[in-house]
Order: C-alpha cells, then structure tokens, then sequence
C-alpha cells in the first residue's frame, strides 16, 4: 500500500453559513492530496498529460462523519492499495487537528489517450513506481 499524507487550512471563503467547511470543497481537498500523493511518488500529472495520457475522474465518493470549520488544519492522507490497470483507485481518509477522522472518500480516475479518448493501460512507469509498495 503507498500512502502521503497532506495539510490544508480551511480558508473562510470555504465555510457555508453554519461556519463548517462546505461540502463540496472535499472534491478539491482530495484533487489536491491525489497530484501530490503521485508527485510523492515521482509522477508528475502535467509530464502525463504531456506525454499523451489524461486522468478523468469516473468515480467520486465521501462519507461525512463530523464537520470542519474555519481555520481549521486538516490532515488528508491518500492511498493507493491495489495495482491499477485502464483505471486507479484512490482513498481518502481526512482528520481535523484533535486526530478525529472527519471523512473518508474514494475517486476511481481512467487512463484515458489524449489523441482517441479511449481508455488505456496504466503507463509502466506508475506500475514500476508501485510495486515497491503493492505487493502482487
């Protein structure tokens, strides 16, 4: 399993009315912890791009358990648990600053061809980058 952990402060722009953290910027938070979760692991998203492969999200799911609030520390950490194939896994677990788990969450991304936009075999350089952490 590879997994990194990342901080983000919940800015004020980001609370709703109660003064929690408005739900959907989690979309974001994980968006975030994912680019740098590869970029950890010597996987640049814009290099993909470049080199032909996209990342669409399929797959987007979280569950609420407590809210954050302003100025809140949030520490999110992603893993990677399985091989990925034409499509990648990530989940979420995010804690406010008292250790609490506040959410957990999953996004399912395609390895989608720049030039055709059909789906595609995870690039070989993810899989090398992996397999020190997954064991097949």
């Amino acid at each position: 399993m590879f997994s990194h952990t990342i901080y983000i402060r919940v800015r004020y722009s980001e609370t709703d009315r109660m003064g929690y953290a408005y739900y959907g910027n989690y979309a974001t938070y994980f968006e975030v912890a994912r680019v740098e979760a590869l970029r950890q692991l010597g996987v640049n998203y814009k290099e993909l791009e470049d080199e032909g492969t996209l990342l669409p999200v399929s797959e987007f799911n979280i569950k609420y358990k407590k809210p954050a609030y302003y100025d809140d520390q949030l520490a999110i950490t992603v893993f990677i648990h399985e091989m990925p194939m034409a499509r990648i896994r990530f989940t979420y677990e995010t804690k406010n600053e008292a250790g609490s788990v506040i959410n957990t969450g999953e996004t399912v991304l395609v390895f989608v061809d720049k030039q055709t936009g059909k789906p595609k075999p995870a690039p070989g350089r993810i899989l090398d980058k992996l397999k020190q952490f997954i064991h097949v």
